[in-house]
């Protein structure tokens, strides 16, 4: 189906829906901080990012920002999946250019409904 990438630095999280968005049929490729996510990225363009904000490194507000500064990324669809819950943490994320914003902890079957959502050719 899609190229899914995820990156988290809870490695249980990562486990949790990479295996649901497997079993929904997606390929998925993972990255425990935001560094590895950049380079994953610039390697091959996934048709969705999950992106946690609390990691290593840069965080993923970061990634996000240059995702969105760059010509090749600028129109990925990217959750923010993040336990910062904060009113100011979400209008952030959407400010910086998030499609979607989900809290941990969140339904599995939440999640594949948003990364369903996002999914969904335009027009």
């Amino acid at each position: 189906m899609s190229l899914i990438f995820i990156a988290d630095d809870d490695a249980d999280v990562r486990d949790l829906v990479e295996y649901k968005l497997v079993q929904n049929g997606h390929d998925v490729l993972t990255a425990g901080n935001g560094l590895d996510a950049l380079r994953l990225i610039a390697r091959a363009l996934p048709e969705l990012l999950l992106l946690d904000v609390m990691m290593p490194g840069i965080s993923g507000f970061d990634v996000l920002e240059q995702l969105r500064a760059g010509e090749y990324t600028r129109a990925l669809p990217i959750i923010m999946l993040t336990a910062k819950a904060q009113e100011a943490d979400t209008e952030r994320g959407f400010t910086l250019g998030a499609n979607d914003y989900v809290l941990k902890p969140f339904s599995p079957r939440e999640l594949m409904s948003r990364v369903s959502a996002q999914l969904v050719p335009a027009g």
